[in-house]
C-alpha cells in the first residue's frame, strides 16, 4: 500500500493511492496509520490533481548514514567504513514535495543534492538481530538530504550543515514494506533541470537496510516515525569536476523505484 498526506479544502487528511486517486481514511496523521489505527475509508476518492501532497509525516527523529555506497567512497577515493558512520538531521529540516529549498542568503554557497531511500520505523525497536530487523519497518520513501558542503566540512561536524530548514525533502509516498521485497535492490536517480546526476541501485550499499537497523538499535531506541537515512549514491555535485551546486530557480527532482518523483524547487535565498 501506498500512504500519502495531503491538503484537500483547506484540511491535512491521510489516505493510499488508487491509481490517480487519492482514498482518504479515518486516520488524521501517518502515526496513526503506522499503529494500526484509522485505516477504515473515509468519503470517496478524491483525483491526485485536486489534492496538494505535503510531507508523510515529521519524524520524531532522522538518523542518517554516511558513506554507505561503494560508488560513493570511489567517487571520493576513500576506503569503505569498516562501521556505519551516524549522524543526525533535525525534524525541522523537513518538507513535502514541490516545497522549495531555501536557505538565508550569505550562509553557504555549495548546497549540494543527495537522493537516499528513506526507511520509516513502524514499532520500537531496542537490540534488534539483524535477521529480524526488517520486520520492524513500516516503509519505504524517497527522500532528499540537502547539505550545505561549505557548513559540513568547515564546522569539523555535520550538524548544522545538515539541518538547515528546508532540507529534507521528503515524499510524495510511503510504500509499506509488503510491496518492498528487497530493499538492496531499489534504483535511485537525481536530476537537476532534468540533467541526471545521480543513477545508481541500493545494491552498492555497504551496510544493508537490516544491519543498519540493528546496529542503530544496540545503541539506541527505534521508535515508530522514525526515519532513517540510508546513504547516497556517487555523482552528488561537490566531487564533480567542476563541482555542481544547487542554485535559484532550479528543480530538483529524485526517484527512488517507482515511488514516484519527488520534484523540489529551489526558492530565492532569505534575507532579513
Amino acid at each position: 500500500m501506498r500512504w500519502m498526506t495531503f491538503e484537500h479544502n483547506g484540511k491535512t487528511r491521510v489516505g493510499y493511492l488508487q491509481a490517480d486517486h487519492v482514498q482518504p481514511v479515518a486516520a488524521t496523521d501517518l502515526f496513526q496509520i503506522i499503529a494500526g489505527e484509522g485505516t477504515d475509508p473515509a468519503g470517496t476518492p478524491i483525483p491526485l490533481t485536486d489534492v496538494r501532497v505535503l510531507a508523510p509525516l515529521r519524524p520524531p527523529k532522522i538518523i542518517c548514514v554516511g558513506q554507505n555506497y561503494m560508488d560513493h567512497c570511489r567517487e571520493q577515493n576513500v576506503e569503505p567504513p569498516k562501521k556505519p558512520l551516524l549522524f543526525s538531521k533535525y525534524p525541522t529540516c523537513v518538507i513535502g514535495p514541490d516545497e522549495p529549498i531555501r536557505w538565508p542568503k550569505g550562509l553557504t554557497e555549495q548546497v549540494d543534492f543527495e537522493v537516499e531511500l528513506g526507511v520509516i520505523i513502524g514499532r520500537r525497536a531496542r537490540l534488534i538481530p539483524e535477521e529480524d530487523a526488517l520486520d520492524v519497518v513500516f516503509g519505504y520513501v524517497p527522500v532528499v538530504d540537502v547539505s550545505a558542503r561549505d557548513l559540513q566540512f568547515g564546522d569539523g561536524q555535520w550538524m548544522r550543515g545538515k539541518s538547515l530548514d528546508t532540507f529534507c525533502p521528503l515524499g510524495p509516498v510511503v510504500v509499506t514494506r509488503d510491496e518492498v521485497p528487497d530493499p538492496q535492490n531499489i534504483p535511485l536517480k537525481t536530476r537537476v533541470n532534468g540533467i541526471t546526476y545521480q543513477d545508481s541501485n541500493t545494491s552498492e550499499m555497504i551496510f544493508s537496510v537490516a544491519h543498519l537497523i540493528s546496529y542503530m538499535s544496540q545503541a539506541f531506541t527505534l521508535e515508530p516515525g522514525d526515519l532513517i537515512l540510508t546513504g547516497t549514491p556517487h555523482g552528488v555535485g561537490v566531487f564533480r569536476d567542476p563541482p555542481v551546486f544547487l542554485q535559484p530557480g532550479d528543480i530538483l527532482e529524485v526517484e527512488v523505484g517507482d515511488f514516484g518523483i519527488l520534484r523540489n524547487p529551489v526558492g530565492e535565498m532569505l534575507t532579513p
